[in-house]
């Protein structure tokens, strides 16, 4: 699958809001507001339960990454996730 198509699929997802559990959360990192160079995929089975975690980095974009977007996108469909949501995070001191 290509960036822009992982990438228009994951911001729809999110657009949709809250639908109930399961839940992913996708956490954006980077050392400047410009470019993520890690992101955490968190799957959450049920309210309350502990989220299990998923951490993958590089050293360039992560978002422009196609490997990552793409994994992202198989992660989503395959826990039927019924919320998806998608944080950029303050910089990586």
């Amino acid at each position: 699958m290509n960036l822009d198509k992982s990438q228009k699929r994951i911001n729809k997802r999110v657009k949709r809001g809250f639908h109930g559990y399961p839940l992913i959360t996708i956490q954006y990192f980077g050392n400047d507001d410009g470019i993520a160079t890690k992101v955490e995929v968190g799957f959450i089975e049920a309210e309350n339960a502990t989220p299990m975690l998923e951490t993958f980095e590089s050293s360039t974009d992560i978002r422009q990454d196609e490997t990552v977007q793409t994994t992202i996108i198989k992660i989503i469909d395959r826990v039927d996730a019924k919320t998806v949501t998608l944080e950029l995070m303050p910089p990586l001191k």
